[in-house]
């Protein structure tokens, strides 16, 4: 899995009047928990461009201070009105343990549905799963080579390998819907016979 590396500066002053303060010089607050007491910092609300604002999920490398720690992205917290970044939060993660993440969804191949006329529907873009970080891929290919008209791939026929999906197992990950256009060119073909 890709990783992303950010830098913070440490922060002692807690609570709302330290918090606006920091937004006002354009840092975001941010918290790490999960490796003993919770580590407050903060860092530059640019640098979260490349880690928030993309389809790939990311593992980050934080620097904070000099002290470094491997966390993932837990949860972000946007202005209700200018949508910039006002709270981070990370999770600590450990190599050993199994770390839950959303990992995106990659299509390959041609469906055979859609030459014969389907419209493709992905229904999810990303898998929840759960494994060590060193089985975690950047993404999970889903072929579509045999994917016919009117017919889906759903969560349990996706190989993870050594992952296990969170999601429910009936879940669509993505279809061959049946268009008005190919119903009727499929109803004028059975009228010619």
């Amino acid at each position: 899995m890709k990783t992303i590396a950010l830098k913070g500066e440490m922060r002692s002053d807690l609570g709302k009047r330290a918090n606006k303060e920091i937004r006002r010089r354009g840092l975001v607050p941010c918290v790490l928990y999960g490796s003993g007491e919770n580590l407050n910092f903060s860092v530059y609300e640019a640098d979260f461009k490349p880690l928030v604002y993309t389809p790939d999920t990311y593992l980050v490398r934080l620097d904070v201070e000099g002290k470094q720690v491997m966390a993932k992205l837990q949860d972000i917290q946007y202005h209700p009105v200018s949508e910039a970044i006002i709270h981070a939060d990370f999770l600590a993660i450990q190599l050993d343990k199994p770390l839950q993440i959303h990992v995106p969804v990659r299509i390959t191949g041609n469906s055979p549905g859609v030459r014969a006329g389907g419209k493709l529907n992905v229904k999810m873009r990303k898998l929840n799963v759960l494994g060590l970080i060193k089985d975690l891929p950047s993404f999970v290919e889903v072929s579509i080579d045999n994917l016919e008209l009117g017919k889906n791939i759903r969560v349990k026929d996706i190989d993870l390998g050594g992952l296990t999906a969170l999601d429910t197992p009936e879940n669509s990950v993505v279809s061959v819907d049946v268009t008005r256009a190919s119903r009727s060119a499929a109803a004028a073909k059975e009228a010619s016979k």
